[in-house]
C-alpha cells in the first residue's frame, strides 16, 4: 500500500532539530512521505538563531505550483511562513487546491525566544486560519492571535479554545507545555462537537528544541490513516512524549537540543 504524502511549508533549521528538517524527520519516522517547500534560511543551532534569509513570495508561490502539479497531496502542515506576503501566497494556494488535511502552526517565535514572524505578518496568519483544518498554537501563538493575555491554567485555555474557534479556526489543538507548575503537559483539542484534554507526564529536560513542529508535523502524518482528528492527536502526543523522554539520548548541541524523531526504530534494527 503507498504511503500518504505530505507536504511541509516552513523554514529550514541548519541544527536539524525544527522547521523542514524536523517535519521531514517526522514523516518518515511515522511512514509518511516528506515534500517541502521553503520559505526562509535561518542560521540557527541549539542556543539560538543569527539570521534569516526570506525566500521571495513569488518563489514560494512557484515551488507549491510546481509541487503540486505533479505530486499527489494527502496532507499539509504548514510552518513558519516569515512574511505577511509569503502568508498570503500560501492562503491562495489553499484556496486554489483542495487538500483534505491542512495543519496550521503559527510559528511566531523559536525555542530560543528569537521571533520568527514579522510583526507585521500576524494579521495575515489569522487570515489563513479558517483555511487550515486545525490549528496548533502555544499559549504565546494563542495570546498574540487573539490579542489577549496569555493563558495561565488548563481553564482559560478551554476559554482561548472558544475564542479561536470563534475566529473561524476549524478545529484548535492549543498547547499546554508552558503552563507554570504544571506536573503534567496538558493539551486541549477543540472542535464544533467539544473540548477533550489531552495529558501526558512532563519530560524533565532542556532538549524541546522542534516539539511544536514535530507534533504538527505528525499530526499530517498520521491524519490520512485515523479515523478521526481526535484519534491522530492522542497518537501524536503519544509519540511527541516518547521523542522527548528520549531526547537527552542524543547529545546534540549545548543549548535547547532537539528531540529524538526515531527512538522507535534507532537501536532496533
Amino acid at each position: 500500500m503507498r504511503p500518504p504524502v505530505a507536504l511541509t511549508i516552513a523554514g529550514s533549521d541548519p541544527s536539524g532539530g525544527a522547521g523542514i528538517q524536523a517535519d521531514l524527520k517526522t514523516f518518515s519516522a511515522l511512514g509518511a512521505y516528506g515534500t517541502s517547500v521553503l520559505t526562509a534560511l535561518t542560521a540557527q543551532n541549539t542556543l539560538g538563531v543569527t539570521g534569516v534569509e526570506v525566500v521571495p513570495a513569488a518563489f514560494v508561490t512557484q515551488q507549491l505550483d510546481t509541487l503540486a502539479a505533479d505530486v499527489r497531496i494527502d496532507a499539509v502542515k504548514i510552518g513558519m511562513l516569515a512574511t505577511a506576503e509569503i502568508a498570503d501566497a500560501v492562503a491562495d494556494f489553499l484556496r486554489q487546491n483542495a487538500f483534505p488535511f491542512v495543519v496550521l502552526d503559527p510559528v511566531m517565535v523559536a525555542t530560543s525566544g528569537d521571533p520568527l514572524l514579522a510583526a507585521d505578518a500576524v494579521d495575515a496568519v489569522r487570515r489563513l486560519v479558517p483555511l487550515a483544518s486545525v490549528i496548533t498554537p502555544n499559549l504565546a501563538e494563542a495570546a498574540a492571535l487573539l490579542g489577549r493575555a496569555q493563558a495561565r491554567t488548563v481553564a482559560e485555555m478551554h476559554l482561548q479554545a472558544d475564542a479561536l474557534l470563534a475566529a473561524g479556526a476549524q478545529r484548535v489543538l492549543l498547547k499546554g507545555g508552558h503552563l507554570p507548575d504544571s506536573l503534567v503537559a496538558v493539551d486541549v483539542f477543540a472542535d464544533e462537537a467539544g473540548h477533550h484534554e489531552v495529558a501526558s507526564p512532563w519530560v524533565d529536560t532542556v532538549n524541546t528544541h522542534g516539539t511544536g513542529c514535530s507534533l504538527s508535523s505528525a499530526l499530517a502524518a498520521l491524519r490520512p490513516r485515523s479515523p478521526d482528528w481526535l484519534h491522530a492527536v492522542k497518537d501524536s502526543k503519544t509519540w511527541l512524549t516518547g521523542a522527548l523522554l528520549a531526547a537527552d539520548e542524543l547529545e546534540i548541541g549545548q543549548g535547547h537540543g532537539p528531540v529524538h524523531h526515531f527512538y522507535r526504530t534507532w537501536g532496533n534494527e
